[in-house]
């Protein structure tokens, strides 16, 4: 075992993003779908927050893996991750994507078409919780990807617990942020509602909840350090 306090490693965003770009030189193809998903985000004045090429890789991978027939994505943005998540879809799968933003969704649709998604892909626009509550599927998702205002996370969790089947994933995005999450005195930070305390009450009703198995994988990258929270419905 390598003994990390002998090895210089990387500190910083750039050279984080580097390590990204060489191994995905090696594990994820060129793609101009995808890349003109972006160029179409920032077209439209997108935020650039949506998870990077290795995350949606990721994201892809967990749904082929555990083959995912329905999904449910908790925030589009401009159909980024909705790209990734619909390529593991088998012919007669299905995703709904909720967004509270009537441009992005717009955008999110656009770049659906484009990947030849549209078919499979339904964007629901309003807000989350409530779009989640007005859910009630014959057949349960197989996969949750949440990735929306954070405040709400603890409403997104019970909603989804509701959602997925019994083995079923939920995943959630930005939960370790910058280590600002886990840093107790942070009292006073412009994301402490907005972002902190929502992560960290969920990670307090995920202790209690005998429902759910989870766990948190910090990870580093060009969107620099941050984490996904894993949880498998009993």
């Amino acid at each position: 075992m390598i003994d990390s306090s002998t090895v210089n490693a990387p500190y910083s965003i750039a050279d984080w993003a580097k390590i990204d770009q060489y191994h995905n030189s090696f594990l994820i193809a060129e793609d101009e779908v995808l890349d003109l998903a972006v160029k179409n985000c920032s077209d439209h004045g997108l935020p650039c927050i949506a998870v990077s090429p290795s995350q949606g890789k990721l994201l892809n991978l967990v749904a082929q893996s555990i083959g995912a027939k329905r999904i449910l994505e908790v925030g589009t943005l401009g159909g980024y991750s909705s790209i990734w998540l619909g390529r593991a879809l088998p012919d007669d799968g299905t995703l709904v994507t909720l967004e509270i933003d009537e441009k992005h969704a717009q955008v999110a649709k656009e770049n659906l078409a484009k990947a030849g998604l549209e078919d499979k892909c339904k964007v629901i626009i309003g807000p989350a919780s409530e779009s989640m509550e007005n859910l009630h599927p014959d057949v349960p998702f197989d996969l949750i990807f949440i990735d929306a205002d954070k405040a709400s996370y603890p409403k997104y969790f019970t909603e989804a617990k509701r959602l997925v089947k019994k083995g079923g994933v939920i995943l959630f995005d930005n939960v370790v942020l910058f280590c600002l999450v886990n840093d107790l005195s942070v009292t006073d930070h412009f994301l402490l509602d907005t972002y902190l305390l929502g992560i960290r009450q969920l990670l307090a009703d995920l202790k209690a909840d005998k429902e759910v198995e989870a766990t948190t994988i910090a990870t580093v990258g060009e969107r620099g350090l941050d984490g996904f929270l894993y949880a498998v419905r009993k």
